[in-house]
């Protein structure tokens, strides 16, 4: 009688558990794993800063005199 007992209340525990306990936490596992898939291929599809901006020509270099410049105080 208290091995039925005892074997009765283990499979109460070990359903708990599994129901309570392992199979939401595998849920939101497998959740939070498409989730960060979708946002890898989101930032994937979209262009980079350095994409977007278009490069700058270099300046050109001012061939001639050089003038000198003093600031003047009042």
């Amino acid at each position: 009688m208290v091995r039925v007992l005892l074997f009765g209340l283990l499979i109460y525990f070990l359903y708990r558990f599994i129901f309570d306990f392992l199979v939401p936490v595998v849920k939101t596992t497998q959740r939070v794993k498409q989730q960060m898939q979708s946002f890898q291929q989101q930032m994937q599809q979209q262009p980079g800063p350095a994409a977007s901006t278009p490069p700058r020509p270099e300046p050109a270099k001012a061939e001639g005199e050089y003038i000198e410049f003093e600031e003047v105080k009042s």
